[in-house]
């Protein structure tokens, strides 16, 4: 309550433009920039087959997603902000949510996961901690603390409850008052929330950020499709590579326009370039105070 928070800390030293923003643009979807990006895959193909060959190691493009977004909040910390009732807020860590069915069938139930980082994971420990949590919420016996928060608020209340309900810890969230315990287990206080559509062979989308919640930014990656490109730009000669496409939605109160663009443009590099993520990051960037 008056701005402060379990999860975060509010910057006060703003500049008065980006302090005013939050009040013209109050909601969430009322503040979304949308974009796509394309990758090459060539670096992200090439980084996946040499690791497997030389250290034995089974990388995917999800290990080197979560790693690269890890390592972009840990250089860009205005991207980890957030906005609740007209403040702004620093993150006190880095969190990635996403969805992941418990079965690959339609019939299996679809829980949702967040993970924590400090931002000085390399690729390595990003991976660890991937395959201990999906290992963990594989199988549609398995019950995760999200899932068990969501059975003990709603249970078997009755539609009109589980508005009121909804309402009121909407309520509490903008007053700073939402318990810890529910914080620490919504996918949608977070600093990112992917969507892994590759996975099932579908193209990329741009998803709205949710109200509730802390959600700074959404990513999707699609499917893969090989596509014509330009090589360089003097000989602007074709050729034809595979691409990636990302949607990213990101909440623009929280950084000006250009901090967004340069963040960005980094996070391809990264993706691009996998071996940027083989260290770990041991000067982790500081926010405003």
């Amino acid at each position: 309550m008056f701005g402060f928070r379990s999860d975060g800390k509010r910057i006060k030293k703003i500049d008065p433009f980006m302090k005013i923003v939050p009040h013209i643009m109050f909601e969430r979807t009322d503040a979304m920039v949308n974009q796509f990006q394309d990758y090459d895959c060539e670096g992200i193909d090439n980084y996946i087959k040499e690791k497997r060959k030389a250290e034995g190691i089974r990388f995917t493009y999800l290990d080197i997603l979560v790693a690269a977004v890890v390592r972009l909040l840990s250089e860009r910390p205005k991207l980890n902000r957030f906005v609740v009732n007209g403040r702004i807020y620093k993150r006190n860590n880095i969190q990635v949510s996403f969805a992941i069915k418990k079965k690959l069938v339609d019939s299996a139930e679809e829980t949702t996961v967040k993970m924590t980082f400090d931002g000085t994971e390399s690729i390595y420990d990003v991976k660890e901690k991937l395959d201990a949590v999906i290992k963990e919420n594989k199988g549609v016996d398995k019950k995760n603390k999200t899932d068990k928060i969501a059975d003990a608020i709603v249970g078997r209340m009755p539609n009109f409850m589980i508005k009121i309900l909804v309402g009121f810890l909407k309520w509490m969230d903008k007053h700073g008052i939402l318990p810890k315990s529910i914080i620490d287990g919504s996918p949608m206080h977070t600093s990112v929330f992917l969507v892994h559509l590759k996975s099932i062979k579908m193209p990329p989308v741009l998803h709205h950020i949710y109200n509730f919640g802390t959600t700074g930014a959404f990513m999707s990656i699609g499917q893969e499709k090989y596509e014509p490109v330009v090589k360089d730009r003097e000989s602007k000669e074709i050729v034809v590579k595979k691409i990636m496409r990302a949607g990213v939605v990101i909440d623009e109160r929280i950084s000006d326009g250009l901090y967004n663009s340069l963040s960005l443009r980094y996070f391809k590099k990264l993706m691009e370039d996998p071996t940027l993520l083989d260290k770990r990051n041991e000067d982790v960037k500081k926010d405003l105070d």
